[in-house]
C-alpha cells in the first residue's frame, strides 16, 4: 500500500512540475520515455536472471493451477472488452491495451504514452494503480467470498512483488509459489499485449 502512494505521489509531483514550468520539457532532449523504458527492462531482465531457482520453483506447482495466469488474461481482457461498450468515446483497442498492464502501471504507462499519446498513457496508469490498490485493500473480502484465488487473480502482475505480502497473509503460505508463478508469467505478457493492441 505504501509503495502505490509513493507512486502517486511522484505522479501528482510530476503533474505539478509541469502546470507550473519548474522543469524544463523532457520532450526536448529525445526520447526520455524510450531510453526510461529500456533502463526499466533492463532491471527487470537482472532480477529475472538473478533468480535462479525460479523455475525450479515453479515445477512443484499442480498443473491446474498453472492456467490461472491464462484465466486472468483471458478473464482482464474480456472484461476489458465489455467495458469498452460504455466507453464510446475510445475504441476497443485503446481499452484493450489499458487493461493489458495487468497491474504493472510502470511499463504500461511508459508503451502506451510511447504509442498512444500521454492521455492514454495517463488513464493506464491510474487503472492499473487503482486495480493494485483494490487487491491490497479488497483481498480478505475476496478470498471471504471468492475464494483463495481470487487475490490472486486481481493482483495481476504485482503477485509476485507488491500484493504478494497480503495474498500471504489472506490466502494463505501454500499460495505464495503459485502467487510468484502467476505474477511472473503474468507480468511477462505485459510488453508484449500492449504493444500489440497499441499497434492494431
Amino acid at each position: 500500500m505504501k509503495g502505490s502512494l509513493i507512486i502517486v505521489g511522484f505522479f501528482i509531483l510530476g503533474i505539478m512540475c509541469g502546470l507550473m514550468h519548474w522543469l524544463p520539457d523532457l520532450n526536448a532532449y529525445g526520447n526520455v520515455s524510450y531510453l526510461t523504458l529500456c533502463a526499466l527492462l533492463f532491471c527487470v531482465g537482472i532480477t529475472v536472471g538473478n533468480n535462479t531457482t525460479i523455475i525450479d520453483t515453479f515445477r512443484q506447482l499442480d498443473r491446474r493451477l498453472m492456467l490461472l495466469p491464462l484465466m486472468t488474461i483471458v478473464g482482464t481482457l474480456a472484461a476489458t472488452a465489455i467495458a469498452s461498450l460504455a466507453l464510446p468515446h475510445r475504441s476497443l483497442t485503446d481499452c484493450l491495451a489499458v487493461g493489458s498492464g495487468f497491474g504493472y502501471y510502470s511499463l504500461s504507462s511508459i508503451f502506451i504514452t510511447q504509442y498512444r499519446g500521454p492521455e492514454l498513457g495517463t488513464i493506464a496508469l491510474l487503472a492499473n494503480i487503482i486495480r493494485e490498490i483494490f487487491t491490497l485493500l479488497g483481498a480478505p473480502l475476496l478470498v471471504r467470498y471468492f475464494g483463495p484465488l481470487s487475490p490472486i487473480s486481481c493482483g495481476g502482475a504485482t503477485t509476485m512483488d507488491t500484493t504478494l505480502p497480503i495474498i500471504t497473509r489472506t490466502s494463505g503460505e501454500d499460495f505464495v509459489i503459485l502467487s510468484l508463478f502467476h505474477g511472473f508469467l503474468v507480468d511477462f505478457s505485459v510488453p508484449f499485449l500492449v504493444t500489440f493492441f497499441c499497434t492494431l
